[in-house]
Parts: C-alpha cells; structure tokens; sequence
C-alpha cells in the first residue's frame, strides 16, 4: 500500500532537492524524496543504536586486567602466526 502527499517545498528546498535526485541518479522527485528519507531513518537509528552500545560501555567499561588480557592475547596471536607462509 501506498499513499500520496502533497508536500510544499521552498525554492532552494527544490533546487536542493533536484540536486539530489541527479546526484543519486533517481527517476523521479518522488524517487528522490523517498531515498532521501530511507537515508535518513537509516542514519537515525544507526546512531540510535551507537548510542545505546556507547551508554552500555560508559556503564561496564573493561577493566584494567581485562585490557592487559586483550594485549596479551593479541601480542600472543601475533607471536603463533606463521609468518614465514606469509612471506
């Protein structure tokens, strides 16, 4: 299901918006419009979810010995790969 809206735009929101239908290579404005949306939804609740995965950090962030852990492990995969295959 669809539904049509009537939307104002000013001149330079039209320019702007003929811009990015040219840029994105659309087949229409109403193509354009909803890219343009879906980009932004997208860009929205990527944020959303950076933000909830940064307030859980900030709320359990590692520890020290956890960190030296991590450096450990990784100095200790680094020290097994088998270099020389590579090279």
């Amino acid at each position: 299901m669809s539904t049509q809206l009537a939307v104002r735009l000013s001149d330079e929101q039209l320019a702007l918006l003929d811009w990015y239908v040219v840029h994105i290579s659309a087949d229409s404005r109403a193509e354009g419009l909803r890219t343009a949306l879906e980009a932004i939804t997208t860009e929205i609740k990527r944020r959303e979810i950076e933000n909830a995965y940064i307030k859980g950090y900030l709320a359990s962030p590692e520890t020290d010995d956890e960190l030296a852990d991590a450096v450990r492990l990784t100095i200790e995969s680094i020290e097994d790969e088998p270099w020389d295959k590579w090279w």
